[in-house]
């Protein structure tokens, strides 16, 4: 007798509180459910069910026996299910989540590629510096910059989120250029509003050097400071993803460029349990362009 379909006619007798019932949720005859639960007692080697005219109960064995069983199905349904999703071609809206800088400076360019490998697949892109709550907004996935909480989300690790320290190259003809993390304190350097007390952690041979810092602006937004560095305002600590193109542009100069920065662990995130094609598709993408 097949092994899956008597633990399944089991299950149903114990569900459904009889036999006969068993025997039509699995579109089988009486005799035929029957045999299915004797050959599984019979492979089991005791009895699985006492069961009189009027009534039927679980034997002690029967009862583990029963939640193995339901976790065995589980499991081969998820598999099957699984195995149907990876023959589908990704389809639908995508609604994801993402940091202001990283989402308009990375991950939209990317974006081209990804959308060009999955036609039937629509992206609906927030961008916000506060976390989102997946379940309660609805969105698919999430990047998040940061220590995750402990919050039951599968997460992918992506390549660190680094820093960069940058000047116009006007900035600097005007000024000069800091030679050691020490000369900072005198430059205008542009900061957060929020974060313009904090000294600037710059680590080099001779151990981390934190840096009070000072300057005449202070901006509560990341593309504005990269503005002010390239209009030759001072001197900016930024995400290297929004400073990176100017850089190789010749727009900014890096400094302390042998230097290690402060970085932030970075993640892709999604709901367990959650993985359609289209979500498939994606993290899978975001784990092949911005992994470590």
């Amino acid at each position: 007798m097949d092994l899956l379909a008597a633990m399944q006619v089991f299950v149903h007798t114990v569900d459904k509180g009889s036999l006969q019932a068993a025997a039509e949720a699995s579109g089988i005859s009486p005799t035929m459910a029957g045999k299915h639960l004797r050959s599984l007692e019979a492979r089991a080697g005791t009895r699985l069910l006492n069961r009189t005219t009027r009534r039927q109960s679980l034997t002690g064995f029967g009862q583990d026996y029963y939640l193995r069983c339901q976790e065995i199905l589980r499991m081969v349904g998820e598999s099957d299910m699984q195995a149907q999703n990876q023959q589908a071609a990704p389809t639908g809206t995508l609604r994801v989540t993402a940091p202001v800088s990283f989402g308009s400076e990375a991950l939209v360019p990317a974006l081209a590629t990804y959308l060009s490998a999955y036609p039937l697949v629509r992206i609906d892109l927030s961008l916000s510096d506060r976390t989102a709550d997946l379940v309660d907004e609805g969105f698919d996935a999430a990047l998040r910059i940061g220590t995750l909480p402990d919050s039951g989300l599968v997460a992918r690790a992506l390549a660190p989120y680094r820093m960069m320290i940058c000047a116009s190259p006007d900035y600097l003809s005007r000024h000069g250029t800091p030679a050691k993390p020490e000369d900072l304190s005198h430059h205008e350097c542009l900061s957060f509003s929020w974060s313009a007390a904090s000294p600037w952690r710059i680590t080099d041979d001779e151990g981390e050097h934190r840096v009070a810092i000072d300057g005449r602006l202070r901006v509560n937004h990341g593309g504005a400071l990269r503005q002010a560095a390239l209009h030759g305002l001072g001197i900016v600590m930024q995400p290297a993803v929004l400073l990176q193109h100017d850089v190789r542009a010749g727009r900014l100069v890096q400094l302390f460029a042998d230097d290690t920065l402060p970085s932030r662990p970075m993640h892709v995130v999604h709901l367990p349990n959650h993985r359609s094609p289209k979500l498939r598709s994606f993290i899978d993408f975001v784990v092949t362009t911005f992994g470590a």
